[in-house]
């Protein structure tokens, strides 16, 4: 590799088989280990996780102690070692007698982070080593049927900027390679996926009433992104909408949670089986919404390791969509869901699945007893007025955790100029749409601004 292939594919960023460091450290072991789990991967020395070059000056010492390293490998593995300039690629190859352990701890990738796998999810890997892994499926693909639209979306999402032509950036994302698409580059840059993957469309069903009468079907078959949101649009017009005037505003409340919908929506997108025959369904009666998607659950796997959240199925996939944002941390999907149904008031969604099937259903309110206004704003039905002393404390309160949000975010970024909207979601529990909301809204307060591009680039807290 040249050094610009190698820039070419720093600017890429992090991923399921790119990791950066800036020097030799404890977890490099770990990461070795999790790559020969997986699908293999690069290590790149003298990058900061933004993806700044800060060099590495690699010894012979540093060679040998990286070898060290992998051979301590559980089996032993080895790994290829390449200097180009002032910096290092260790390149790992995935490994042929799996699962690895290092200092008796097994670690997989997910998305672009190691995890130590529990006696469950290793036991899963032992009995799915050998299957056929959609991720690694590849088609031979006429690119008549690439979006380019989707692939600019998909670029703009993952904050990527990049003079390589389409092949390049594709190979450099794993998208592409012996002149073949991965499955997930069939799901994210086809016009219509059932040229490829005529099972990985999205069925939305309305019924009438809780009878099995279809009144509307709609049947979404483009690229990913675009399937998602049209899926979100198309559910958000079927549910009920309620408007609450508050002085001079009117505020509208989804009956159910769009956060809690929206996440449940791409756990089924991402966890789904892509060999099953059978499409994602969302189906909507009178009383509740169900999705439904194909899966593959081992036998080993309860109820409670699919709550905490055991490793993606998609390993490649999942890494895709934590680039644009649309998931954030394995197993904490359904943590987000139980929120942001509590926020509403409403029970947790009931989950079921067999070893075929997976299938979350919430229950649709009935707003003429147990709407929005009585259920969360203390709205009385009949005056349709609020108490003027509960109206104040909520405001009070509601202020108060908002200035306390504020200043934890501005301390964070004090502390950290460089900090990503990933590390802010972590660390101040926010969802990433309030983060984006409240960066947004002290920007044009006058608060912060940025210098520098997205990647790249960092925060300034701006003294008044």
């Amino acid at each position: 590799m040249n050094k610009q292939k190698l820039l070419d594919l720093i600017g890429t960023g992090e991923g399921y088989t790119l990791e950066f460091k800036e020097s030799i450290s404890d977890s490099l072991g770990k990461v070795i280990c999790a790559f020969s789990n997986a699908s293999g991967g690069r290590i790149l020395l003298g990058i900061r996780d933004n993806g700044t070059i800060k060099g590495f000056n690699l010894n012979n010492s540093d060679s040998s102690k990286i070898q060290d390293i992998a051979r301590n490998i559980d089996p032993s593995i080895k790994v290829v070692i390449e200097k180009i300039n002032n910096l290092v690629i260790i390149t790992v190859s995935e490994g042929i007698e799996k699962p690895y352990f290092i200092n008796g701890q097994c670690y997989m990738r997910i998305g672009s982070n190691t995890q130590q796998l529990n006696r469950t999810e290793i036991k899963e890997l032992f009995q799915n080593e050998g299957q056929v892994v959609f991720d690694k499926k590849l088609f031979i693909f006429d690119f008549k049927y690439f979006s380019k639209d989707a692939y600019l979306l998909f670029l703009k999402k993952a904050n990527i900027k990049s003079n390589q032509n389409t092949i390049q950036l594709l190979e450099n994302l794993d998208f592409y390679k012996y002149n073949k698409m991965n499955g997930s580059g069939i799901l994210f840059f086809s016009k219509d996926i059932r040229e490829y993957l005529p099972n990985a469309t999205i069925q939305c069903i309305l019924y009438q009433g809780d009878s099995s009468d279809i009144l509307d079907k709609k049947e979404f078959n483009s690229d990913l992104i675009s399937n998602y949101e049209n899926t979100i649009a198309y559910i958000k017009s079927k549910l009920n909408t309620e408007y609450v005037i508050r002085s001079l505003y009117r505020e509208e409340y989804l009956e159910l949670p769009e956060d809690a919908l929206r996440e449940a929506l791409i756990n089924a997108i991402a966890h789904r089986d892509y060999l099953s025959s059978g499409p994602i369904i969302i189906n909507i009666y009178l009383n509740k919404l169900e999705i439904i998607n194909p899966a593959n659950i081992a036998s080993t796997i309860t109820l409670q390791n699919l709550l905490k959240g055991s490793y993606p199925r998609n390993h490649f996939l999942f890494s895709c969509l934590e680039r644009i944002d649309l998931v954030e941390k394995a197993g904490s999907g359904f943590n987000r869901i139980r929120n942001e149904l509590k926020i509403y008031k409403l029970q947790m969604a009931k989950v079921e699945f067999s070893r075929n099937q997976f299938i979350i259903t919430f229950n649709r309110p009935d707003l003429q007893v147990n709407s929005y206004k009585n259920r969360v704003l203390g709205i009385n039905k009949n005056k349709d007025a609020v108490d003027e002393n509960m109206k104040k404390t909520t405001q009070k309160t509601v202020e108060k955790t908002v200035e306390k949000t504020v200043e934890k975010i501005l301390q964070l970024i004090r502390e950290n100029p460089i900090i990503t909207q990933k590390d802010l979601i972590k660390k101040t529990n926010l969802t990433r749409r309030g983060i984006e909301w409240n960066l947004a809204k002290l920007k044009s307060e006058g608060k912060i601004r940025r210098i520098g591009p997205d990647k790249g680039g960092h925060w300034e807290v701006i003294s008044k």
